[in-house]
């Protein structure tokens, strides 16, 4: 079955980096758009950033253009989230998960097909 295995959260503070990964299994890895998603308490999910099948295009949400980059490796069935300049507001549990359509269509999380389990950061002030 399909698995997304986020990882790399933890605890920073305010101005620091964190890079996390998702790594991917069960599924043709590179045929899928990848994004990323978060979660604070009390509020809704909402988008972080996207990557096509191929890389060759990104979309970030406007909170964070600037200070994250996503990434992917194909070869390696994972994708990246390069977070810097972190601020109190990125805390969140962060989701990775993958889209069949390969494209980056949008920033709602009922265009993605699998999720994975969360992974949490915490910045501190």
């Amino acid at each position: 079955q399909v698995q997304l295995v986020e990882s790399g959260g933890g605890l920073v503070q305010a101005g620091g980096s964190l890079r996390l990964s998702c790594a991917a299994s069960g599924l043709t890895f590179s045929n899928y758009a990848m994004g990323w998603f978060r979660q604070a308490p009390g509020k809704e999910r909402e988008f972080v950033a996207a990557i096509s099948r191929s890389g060759a295009r990104t979309s970030y949400a406007d909170s964070v253009k600037g200070r994250f980059t996503i990434s992917r490796d194909n070869a390696k069935n994972s994708v990246y989230l390069q977070m810097n300049s972190l601020k109190p507001e990125d805390t969140a549990v962060y989701y990775c998960a993958a889209d069949w359509a390969g494209l980056i269509r949008g920033t709602t999380t009922s265009e993605y097909d699998y999720w994975g389990q969360g992974t949490q950061v915490t910045v501190s002030s």
